[in-house]
């Protein structure tokens, strides 16, 4: 059965689901692998019906359920020079297979299906005592946007839910905590002017530049001063710039800047302490900007929001991770993942999945046949805890 998860992930890799397309095909596509062995799929669409999450479940319906989690989409490989078609599944003959998502996260994904003909029998024969709950999603690459709906639908229909492994590129090591992520929009529109009159302008470039030089001052005086939590590998809430266009032409005051900005925080911390300085300073910088254009403007708004994540103490999920990871607790990261929404939904999470995180949205993007061995073999192990059987099956 082990050799399965291959002909799964090359699968999973031909669907191109970089986030700006549909993810249906991929999802019709399992939908009819798990009808295969005789489970029903609950799928919760977007807006305009092009993308979806799947959620299936195996075992009895009065079973508390744990989720095994994946997302489907993947980043773009626009720029990027691979050495090998990003959508086909490629052996180099290295002990590794190259892929858009192979790491990120469709080699979890892979891993899990292949464990359902299993899982099935053993539903069949009465020996699952814990359900299973395969739970795919759609846009998390671009601010975690499909989950929230997949969950919304699950506490609607009181699923009940034991807990959440999210299956994210972690070596197979235990990730309890990780960092928020928040990025926000900032528009400056000033008065347009020859630039032989400047003074009659207002220049949008200018006064987001002190916008962003704020922004700077407050990540510094986190960094110096800020709470420190030594659990991660940058151990302090951050903020930085990340795209900024304004402009027309160079003899022309600017009338328009926008520019984005992001924050990624430490469990417990609350970004809008940031947002609201900025808020602030953005209105000091209007009352300038106004004494020439009274027309002139800042606007912030928010463009994606993911929660920080920090494993629930005692929970029954972390328990099995503990005890099949043989170790204590686990590691804090400063990306993000889906578990900070299933958090925030009162589901207990645990991040752990094959793969290097190193290895995700690169170009010629890789995972280790020995880890998708690993996670497999971890599922199994996992499997006997379920049905409660010391020693496996």
């Amino acid at each position: 059965m082990s050799s399965s998860y291959l002909s799964l992930l090359q699968t999973l890799v031909g669907f191109d689901t970089t986030s700006r397309h549909s993810n249906l095909a991929l999802i019709r596509w399992v939908e009819q692998y798990l009808q295969a062995y005789g489970l029903s799929s609950q799928l919760t669409l977007n807006d305009d019906g092009s993308k979806a999450n799947l959620f299936a479940r195996i075992g009895r319906p009065d079973l508390p359920v744990l989720l095994l989690s994946g997302h489907t989409d993947v980043v773009p490989v626009d720029g990027q020079a691979w050495t090998s078609p990003p959508f086909t599944l490629t052996d180099k003959g290295d002990g590794r297979w190259y892929g858009r998502g192979a790491c990120d996260m469709k080699g979890f994904i892979a891993c899990v299906l292949a464990h359902v003909p299993e899982w099935v029998r053993l539903a069949g024969e009465g020996r699952l005592q814990q359900g299973i709950g395969i739970a795919l999603s759609y846009d998390e690459e671009v601010g975690c946007l499909g989950v929230p709906r997949l969950i919304d639908a699950l506490l609607k229909e009181q699923v009940p839910l034991a807990g959440c492994i999210i299956g994210e590129p972690t070596s197979m090591r235990p990730v309890v905590a990780h960092k928020g992520i928040a990025h926000y929009h900032c528009h400056v529109q000033g008065r347009a002017a020859h630039s032989s009159l400047t003074p009659q302008g207002v220049n949008a470039i200018e006064y987001a530049a002190r916008l962003i030089t704020h922004v700077r001052r407050l990540a510094d005086t986190e960094a110096s001063f800020g709470h420190h939590q030594p659990l991660y590998d940058v151990p302090f809430t951050t903020l930085q710039t990340g795209t900024i266009s304004g402009g027309t032409a160079n003899n022309i005051v600017p009338k328009d800047c926008e520019f984005t900005f992001e924050c990624r925080w430490l469990p417990g911390d609350d970004p809008q302490r940031f947002v609201d300085s900025v808020r602030d300073y953005a209105d000091n910088l209007l009352l300038e900007m106004r004494q020439v254009a009274p027309e002139a403007d800042i606007s912030i708004a928010s463009r994606v929001y993911c929660p920080a994540f920090e494993a629930t103490p005692d929970s029954e999920v972390l328990q099995y991770v503990e005890k099949l990871c043989a170790c204590q607790g686990g590691d804090g990261v400063a990306y993000t993942t889906e578990a900070g929404v299933f958090h925030a939904a009162g589901i207990p999470c645990v991040v752990l999945g094959p793969g290097s995180i190193e290895q995700a949205h690169r170009p010629d993007e890789f995972i280790e046949e020995s880890q998708l061995l690993a996670c497999f073999d971890w599922l199994a192990r996992l499997t006997a805890e379920l049905c409660r059987v010391q020693g496996g099956d």
